[in-house]
């Protein structure tokens, strides 16, 4: 065999060829980049450019209508009002070029009028006429834009309107040409000597093209605009490519009060913009590449080609069958846990290669009790624990399996929970599921953050990983005392969620990755607050991809659907899960067996279960109260009595009292108004809870009148004044902000309404 090549050469050479295909590659990007970036540019400044002529010419239109409207104004004042005809009219409009004058009396009907047929007109009978009406309740005047008339939606004119000291206001209009002719010397004024960009300028025209005026002085095109305008007025505030006098350009229109503005910018401008850019980051880019091949050249000779050589020299040895050779690479950590995993390789050897042969099927035989053995399998777990209930199971499809499941109290007043799925089946994702198993544990009880346990894990599980392992976990600590449970998902299935009242529903939280499955994760905490009834349901893949005889799956939908039938109504007239953590479990397993028949089980079905059941320092009073306003100081007065017995702040207590105080009002006020003759005959049923742990306070409202979600009422804009914000909704909306739960339900032809606040936050 020839020669072999150094790695250092041979790293050096795809070094370079990767840094060179790279940065050819990087180049194109950014040309790509900065032709879009540059033509990007180009169509902001163009539309900057076009709404600030657009807006001018609002500007200078809306005034110049309103100087007319209240001169008008004047002498129609000093004519009369009954003097006003056809003569007057005449005068009037010939005096000042307008389309037409009107006056309309203070009940808002147009009495007199250029045009006859417009005499006798509701000015509130249609959108574009009702807005003058504001004249007649306090403002001066009032402009529109150009537009289609209520009257007769074919005829386009903007009128403006100015109040009369005697009662009422005149209407002035004109039509686009009047306009024209009044405002182009203003036009002139507004783009005279603008500049898109370095040479580009601005054109203003006619709807048939015609050119009124330019920013540009020079612009040899009196009269047209130099391209038709048919071809490229398509789409407003759209960029088109056109060639006027032999010059590309780039171009953008828009339609102000009957005229046409479009903005010009030369293409040659936006390729020296991007061309120029693009020289400078490239001269860059390859300042840094040189440097860069030559750093990391040196850095791997002299870190790890170095110590690789030394490690070769060592298993040479070893390959002759010296045993005692001992590695001692330890420049870092890497080469020391390497050193240190060759070494422990070799004394195993030493120690089990004769045995090992005879061991294999007798540790098979045991692996199986082993892994169940280090699961929790003992249920109830806590029997002196009455504020949860957890049960959980794992069946392998081989003799082991790779789920895994754990939980465990650290302390008193924290539970941990865990659930796992490894990579692969039997021996191999046995011992990575131990490994991870009493990895995450140890970490966990060392009172680390769970996203920090996770991200040291993942670095731990990513060495040595040879077998390119991984495993999706989700995993848990719960607050028992407030029902705070914090978590983290490392590219599980996400959790199932009961609410009390409410159904099961996926616990919606973006995954992170899996662990051992790259270098340099991190991981984030999430948590989520749980109450007395809630139920948290966790699931290896083996249950939602379980198949049947036709390679069906089990699904999501499925598994929700068996959830939900074991809530049913409670004593209390509240649905809750029936059933507890262990008869949940069954039932689903039962279900997925149903499910898949005589179909043969391919991979682990794994599931564990948790239950608040807050039955630790649990009260509860339920009154019937009838539908008035005074019986919320007798509601407020026993709430208070009982969260005074838990402890509960004066704050949170105010704002519970406050809340009692918009919601028992509310029903009082509005539930029995329409169907009852004496509103205060219908009954309001309230039910309070207390809970010491986690201690919270839950009330329950509920009434037979009008069915009616507070809900599904947006809420109000606080960011507006008062005189601005419309009224009603700001009660129920404290309410939400002040609660840490609100729901509603329409049960039995009943409105239940819920809120949930916790006690010590």
């Amino acid at each position: 065999m020839g020669k072999k090549t150094k790695i250092s050469r041979t790293f050096l050479r795809w070094l370079v060829v990767c840094i060179v295909v790279a940065f050819i590659a990087m180049t194109l990007i950014l040309w790509l980049l900065q032709t879009k970036l540059s033509e990007e540019n180009a169509r902001q400044m163009l539309q900057i450019n076009l709404e600030d002529v657009e807006n001018a010419i609002n500007d200078e239109s809306d005034a110049h209508l309103l100087e007319i409207a209240k001169f008008l104004a004047f002498d129609v004042e000093t004519i009369g009002i009954d003097n006003l005809d056809a003569e007057a009219f005449n005068k009037l409009m010939k005096s000042y070029n307008v389309a037409e004058i009107s006056y309309i009396n203070k009940e808002g009907i147009i009495t007199h009028s250029s045009n006859p047929d417009f005499v006798g007109f509701d000015m509130a009978s249609g959108e574009q006429s009702a807005e003058f009406l504001q004249i007649l309740s306090g403002a001066t005047c009032y402009v529109q834009k150009y537009q289609p008339i209520t009257y007769d939606a074919s005829i386009y004119r903007k009128y403006a309107g100015y109040i009369i000291n005697t009662g009422g206001f005149v209407q002035v209009g004109y039509d686009a040409a009047q306009f024209r002719n009044e405002i182009v010397n203003q036009l002139k004024n507004v783009i005279q000597n603008r500049h898109v960009g370095e040479n580009g300028y601005i054109l203003v025209c006619d709807e048939n093209g015609k050119l009124l005026c330019n920013s540009k002085n020079n612009y040899s095109s009196t009269s047209t605009l130099g391209f038709n305008k048919a071809d490229y007025f398509k789409d407003e505030y759209q960029t088109f490519n056109v060639k006027i006098e032999d010059k590309d350009f780039i171009g953008m229109y828009g339609e102000a009060e009957g005229c046409y503005i479009v903005t010009l910018m030369p293409r040659d401008e936006i390729v020296l913009t991007r061309n120029i850019s693009l020289t400078m980051t490239v001269a860059m880019e390859l300042m840094v590449v040189v440097i860069l091949i030559i750093l990391i050249y040196m850095l791997i000779n002299k870190s790890v080609v170095r110590n690789i050589n030394r490690i070769n020299k060592s298993l040479a040895e070893i390959s002759k069958g010296n045993l005692d050779e001992v590695v001692d690479v330890r420049v870092n950590e890497e080469f020391n846990e390497l050193s240190d995993g060759i070494n422990a390789t070799v004394g195993s050897l030493k120690h089990y290669i004769e045995e090992a042969a005879a061991r294999i099927d007798q540790e098979l035989e045991f692996a199986s009790t082993i892994q169940n053995s280090a699961l929790p399998n003992v249920f109830p777990p806590f029997p002196h624990r009455k504020d949860f209930d957890i049960y959980a199971h794992m069946d392998t499809a081989k003799e082991v399996g790779g789920d895994f499941y754990d939980f465990y109290l650290m302390g008193e007043d924290k539970l941990a929970i865990l659930i796992a799925d490894v990579s692969g089946k039997g021996i191999p994702a046995a011992l990575f599921m131990m490994t991870s198993k009493t990895l995450l544990k140890s970490m966990t009880e060392s009172n680390m953050e769970l996203n920090e346990v996770f991200t040291k894990a993942n670095t731990e599980l990513c060495e040595n990983n040879d077998a390119g392992m991984f495993v999706t976990a989700w995993m848990g600590v719960l607050d028992t005392k407030t029902g705070l449970i914090k978590y983290v998902n490392a590219g599980h299935n996400p959790p199932v969620l009961y609410r009390k009242g409410g159904k099961f529903e996926f616990l919606k939280s973006r995954p992170g990755f899996v662990l051992a499955g790259m270098e340099g994760v991190r991981y984030r905490l999430n948590e989520i607050q749980l109450y007395p009834g809630d139920t948290l349901f966790l699931y290896t893949d083996g249950v939602t991809e379980a198949t049947d005889a036709n390679n069906n799956l089990y699904g999501d939908d499925r598994l929700i659907e068996t959830l939900n039938k074991s809530i049913k109504v409670g004593a209390n007239g509240e649905e809750e899960v029936a059933l507890n953590t262990r008869q949940l479990s069954e039932s689903v397993k039962a279900d997925v067996d149903e499910f898949v028949g005589d179909a043969p089980q391919f991979d682990d079905i794994t599931m564990l279960a948790l239950k608040i059941t807050g039955e630790s320092g649990v009260k509860s009073k339920e009154v019937t109260l009838e539908a008035k306003v005074e019986n919320i100081t007798v509601i407020t007065q026993i709430v208070d009595e009982m969260l005074e017995e838990v402890d509960c702040p004066m704050k949170t207590q105010a704002q519970v009292d406050i809340a009692i105080d918009e919601i028992f009002g509310n029903i009082a006020k509005y539930s029995y108004k329409d169907i009852l003759k004496d509103p205060t005959e219908g009954k309001i049923n309230v039910r309070i809870e207390t809970v010491k742990a986690p201690p919270i306070v839950s009330i329950t409202f509920v009434d037979d009148g009008i069915a009616y979600d507070p809900l599904k009422k947006l809420d109000p804009d606080v960011t507006l004044s008062a005189e601005e914000r419309s009224i009603g909704g700001l009660g129920i909306f404290m309410v939400k902000k002040s609660m840490d739960e609100m729901t509603y339900n329409y049960r039995d032809s009943k409105n239940v309404l819920k809120i949930v606040k916790r006690l010590d936050a």
